[in-house]
């Protein structure tokens, strides 16, 4: 968030990893990214996605209807 601020942008990719391997979100994942875009709406900025890398997959929390 901090960083998008300093470079006014208009939206904001989140990205992490599993270390397990399993890319699919926990439900702290899924909370969190809720928070994140309450957050960033505050300064008008969307939040676009949220990809979770593990185990040499991708899982797009967009592409997945959960965002």
């Amino acid at each position: 968030m901090r960083r998008g601020l300093e470079l006014e942008a208009a939206g904001l990719i989140l990205v992490h990893n599993h270390p397990s391997g399993n890319p699919a979100p926990s439900d702290s994942d899924i909370i969190m990214t809720g928070r994140v875009i309450a957050a960033a709406a505050v300064f008008d900025m969307a939040v676009i996605d949220h990809v979770i890398v593990g185990g040499g997959r991708i899982f797009s929390l967009k592409a997945e209807g959960l965002l």
